[in-house]
């Protein structure tokens, strides 16, 4: 499969050298070709792993994964074209995160979303949001973590979704512990978990934890 992952920070990393170390070919995009990240990411990373531009990256994928800033998404996407993206599974692992005069902000929140915000400006993508309530590590090594601790995926198109939990599968995230909250307007509940994620972070000292969802008999 032929990837690509715009952002080229710690998460866009993360991400891009566990996919090319699955065996598919990965494109790390950003805004200039000449990016020192990318290309030291692909020079490291060896067969399979690509630098370009955000253009570049996703005209030559089959899979967008969204990893820059939930903030900067849309202009990110925009910059890889919505030709690019039309039909296309894209990804959207963001958070609309910002820290202002010391405090946390997310901006959209409750009323919107950074998925909803990408699934309206590109209406022929295939938008499903999901990874964006742990941390990178445990995205990709779910084991970090002991207990059957959940992950999510929400979005429109049901083959889509079918898509990035097979992907999640890849990663190390069994079915069972996929929880498919429904269409695309749920980005707006699993972005709000960034606050309480922060505040486990501070508390335990580390961000290797994850949530686990128990259910009634």
């Amino acid at each position: 499969m032929r990837y690509a992952v715009l952002g080229t920070g710690e998460v866009g990393r993360t991400l891009g050298t566990k996919l090319a170390e699955l065996g598919h070919e990965v494109t790390l995009g950003s805004r200039t070709k000449d990016n020192p990240a990318a290309l030291e990411w692909a020079r490291d990373t060896g067969a399979g792993a690509r630098a370009g531009t955000f253009e570049e990256a996703a005209s030559a994928a089959e899979v967008v994964l969204v990893a820059v800033g939930g903030r900067v998404a849309l202009a990110a996407l925009e910059a890889a074209g919505a030709a690019n993206l039309d039909g296309k599974v894209v990804l959207d692992v963001s958070n609309p995160l910002a820290f202002e005069e010391g405090e946390l902000r997310l901006d959209p929140v409750e009323s919107d979303s950074v998925g909803e915000q990408i699934q309206r400006a590109f209406p022929h993508a295939r938008v499903v949001k999901s990874l964006n309530t742990v941390n990178c590590k445990v995205m990709v090594e779910p084991s970090l973590v002991p207990g059957e601790h959940h992950i999510f995926v929400c979005g429109e198109d049901a083959a889509a979704k079918e898509q990035v939990t097979a992907l999640l599968g890849e990663f190390g995230w069994p079915p069972h512990r996929v929880l498919d909250l429904g269409g695309i307007r749920s980005a707006r509940s699993v972005e709000m978990v960034l606050p309480l994620w922060l505040d486990l972070f501070r508390k335990l000292g580390h961000g290797d934890f994850n949530l686990e969802v128990r259910r009634a008999r």
